[in-house]
């Protein structure tokens, strides 16, 4: 039986539960004035899907950093997005905290972003036959990284509404064929 490999990107993620909790921002702040919207959003997908998917193997990647290979090749790379909320910005050591507590790796890579961890992962995944992959992020980028071992979950509303793309959905829904493994 092929083991599960659950790939989580941590960052589109957190900035997903951060976002769907906006509006309620000021009721998840801890008696210290740490906003917890995010974690506290993060880990209810994160409890959603450790039961949904029952995976034997788990890792959140994280970016490293506002710099990486690809803002040195390209000045305006990612340059319309808007700075992260200094409320969301302070969860993350929080979040890879609680990530720790709960056995759970968190991988990092200096000049790369969680998205290229992801899909190197994935990748080698899909090679080695040993595995079924389930990726979910709140970016549909990741979506091309779907095959015939590897299922990409899109956060739709909130954090624990997800969509699956398969190949026959990715078909379905966006007219392309997915290649049956890289």
């Amino acid at each position: 039986m092929p083991r599960k490999l659950l790939l989580i990107d941590g960052n589109s993620v957190a900035f997903k539960a951060f976002y769907a909790l906006y509006t309620s921002m000021e009721r998840f702040v801890n008696s210290e004035g740490l906003h917890t919207s995010a974690m506290y959003g993060f880990n209810l997908m994160l409890n959603k899907v450790l039961e949904d998917e029952q995976p034997t193997d788990v890792l959140v990647a994280f970016d490293a950093g506002k710099t990486t290979f690809r803002t040195k090749m390209f000045d305006d790379y990612k340059g319309g997005r808007s700075k992260t909320p200094s409320e969301l910005s302070e969860q993350f050591p929080y979040l890879r905290e609680m990530l720790a507590a709960r056995g759970i790796k968190t991988y990092e890579l200096a000049d790369y972003e969680a998205d290229d961890i992801i899909g190197t992962l994935s990748k080698q995944a899909d090679e080695s036959g040993d595995y079924q992959t389930v990726i979910v992020t709140g970016d549909r980028d990741l979506t091309q990284l779907t095959s015939a071992t590897t299922t990409v979950q899109v956060s739709k509303k909130g954090v624990t509404d997800l969509e699956s793309y398969t190949p026959d959905y990715v078909k379905e829904k966006l007219g392309v064929k997915t290649r049956p493994n890289y």
